[in-house]
């Protein structure tokens, strides 16, 4: 972790190692805040207006004055990617209800809130992962009911990562009455024998993902079909190809689950192709 990374807090941009938040934040008390992450390409941001709106709506869920506009989160982020000379990886921001005396219900509603926002370096773009395609490992689904709230309550996901990282692969989805609802950190998407694109469609069990929406986009564009309802495990297990969605892989390729190979075990062309023409989205877009 480079101490000499700054951050921003609370209308300061200051090193990492000088950043401090009170004990008494309601989100270090009761995660009680919301993050969003938006992608770095070339210096530049991916998808990000789409990312500060959900980072608007979320907090509206839970009753957490957005403290900034579109236009000036858009200025902060763009000097904190310029002060870390970050060409490629991800911009952080949090907010929180902000510092108060510890009480489950709210504090007065003039309480202000803590804005925290933090780069981090990630090869996106040119992943390895994504040639050979990535193992993913199915788990029960323990969150709670509002997964379209981006919470920093991130505990199940937490729990459901670490699983993945102890079988060796890299992501877990999670599972809830035999059918996928998302990954630990990303969206869940399979292919079927006759070329139909497969995604759960938005509801409150899932997130509503940014990329996600970007690639059903693209495969309109490009006339493929799309079913947005739910699948199995089963179901997934026997798809000719899968892969998941997210900011931080944009589409990667989906290879085995739980063990079992998907298609030829490698990445579809399908899935190939969608990558391709994101990461042209992104770089065009910026």
């Amino acid at each position: 972790m480079p101490q000499s990374r700054i951050v921003y807090l609370n209308g300061e941009f200051l090193p990492l190692a000088e950043a401090r938040i009170p004990i008494m934040d309601r989100g270090f008390l009761f995660a009680d805040g919301i993050y969003e992450v938006s992608a770095v390409l070339d210096g530049r941001l991916v998808d990000n207006e789409a990312h500060l709106a959900r980072l608007d709506r979320s907090l509206g869920e839970i009753d957490i004055r957005n403290p900034h506009t579109t236009k000036e989160w858009i200025g902060l982020q763009t000097d904190l990617i310029a002060r870390n000379g970050l060409e490629e990886g991800l911009v952080y921001m949090q907010v929180t209800r902000g510092v108060a005396e510890r009480d489950f219900a709210y504090p007065s509603a003039d309480t202000t809130p803590t804005v925290m926002m933090f780069t981090q370096g990630k090869r996106i773009a040119a992943n390895p992962l994504a040639e050979t395609g990535a193992k993913v490992v199915t788990v029960p689904d323990l969150r709670w009911k509002r997964r379209d709230i981006k919470s920093v309550a991130l505990l199940a996901q937490v729990l459901a990562k670490q699983q993945a990282a102890a079988a060796g692969v890299a992501e877990a989805w999670m599972v809830e009455d035999g059918a996928v609802t998302e990954g630990s950190s990303s969206t869940a998407f399979i292919v079927t024998a006759s070329g139909v694109l497969v995604t759960r469609p938005l509801s409150t069990a899932l997130l509503p993902g940014i990329t996600r929406k970007a690639v059903l986009r693209l495969a309109e564009e490009a006339d493929l079909t799309i079913e947005e309802r739910l699948f199995s495990v089963e179901e997934a297990c026997a798809a000719t190809e899968a892969f998941y969605t997210s900011a931080s892989a944009f589409v990667m390729p989906v290879v085995a689950l739980d063990g079992k190979v998907i298609g030829d075990g490698s990445p579809g062309p399908l899935t190939r192709r969608l990558r391709a023409h994101y990461l042209a989205l992104a770089r065009g877009e910026g």
